[in-house]
């Protein structure tokens, strides 16, 4: 899969109600990931249906009240920073609806890509969020899991990423661009689009991302900043974090397979072997 349009997908507003910044499987060029990110002010209703289609809905922070195929409404959210706790999120199989209704200033970060299997609709809370602190030295950082792989979904994965000021984050560089089988029948590599959604801690952070191929049919160094969107149709993808802010990226992916099974960049796996222990500033949101 190779991209039809630049790989930077920049806010279109940043001052009012409604959708912040968006990508669609057209102009991305690809055939999964529907994304955007939407902004509501207490008292706004927002609906969303699945008909051929799962949904993820990350709640960037605020509250809301979520009635799901006209069940009873339930509270969700209580962070006020994506850097102050971990998310509720909501998940929609095939054939569902949702009724949104803002409690507070809310953002929330929505993801579509096509179905057919039925599962049942989820509530992921904080509590549910498994925590990673992974690599060592400067190359440290801290992943929230929010759909893993496993989740009761057909292709859904999300996390979300924490990367202290001046590190690197999805290092060594890894791909995820086709889909191959060990001999013993589990998954080697997964064929997904991905998408970063990008936050920081400081309105002049910013992070670079490189996106290339071996062969360097692609190969874009980007500088995302404040609710960019970074598509990653194929290639690997590192990020390094600007010092003076600590990097939040929301990651969606979907593909051949629930999974995030990858594959380092040969000329750099070696530098897993020498990362030192991992830097004191994780975790960043509490594991709890």
């Amino acid at each position: 899969m190779q991209a039809k349009s630049p790989l930077l997908i920049q806010p279109t507003r940043l001052t009012s109600t409604g959708v912040i910044v968006s990508v669609t499987p057209q102009q991305a060029g690809w055939s999964l990931l529907d994304v955007k990110v939407l902004r509501l002010k207490p008292g706004d209703t927002h609906h969303l249906s699945t008909t051929n289609s799962e949904l993820g809905c990350i709640i960037q922070h605020g509250r809301i009240k979520v009635s799901v195929n006209g069940g009873s409404p339930e509270t969700l959210g209580r962070r006020t920073s994506v850097f102050e706790d971990k998310p509720y999120a909501l998940y929609l199989s095939t054939n569902m609806d949702a009724r949104l209704s803002a409690l507070d200033d809310v953002e929330l970060a929505i993801c579509s890509v096509p179905a057919a299997t039925s599962n049942p609709y989820a509530i992921v809370r904080p509590e549910d969020c498994a925590v990673e602190l992974r690599g060592g030295d400067n190359a440290s950082r801290q992943i929230v899991s929010v759909f893993p792989p496993g989740f009761q979904c057909e292709k859904l994965v999300c996390v979300e990423v924490y990367t202290p000021s001046g590190n690197w984050s999805s290092y060594p560089p890894h791909k995820h661009d086709r889909h191959t089988v060990r001999p013993d029948g589990t998954i080697a590599e997964a064929d997904l689009e991905e998408t970063y959604f990008y936050r920081f801690d400081r309105p002049d952070g910013f992070a670079y991302q490189r996106v290339y191929t071996s062969d360097k049919r692609l190969d874009e160094l980007v500088r995302a900043t404040d609710y960019s969107i970074v598509l990653v149709p194929e290639g690997y993808h590192p990020v390094v974090s600007g010092v003076g802010s600590t990097t939040y990226y929301l990651n969606f992916l979907a593909g051949s397979a629930q999974s995030l099974a990858n594959t380092d960049d040969p000329e750099y796996t070696w530098i897993k072997s020498t990362l030192g222990p991992l830097d004191p500033r994780l975790p960043i949101v509490p594991r709890r």
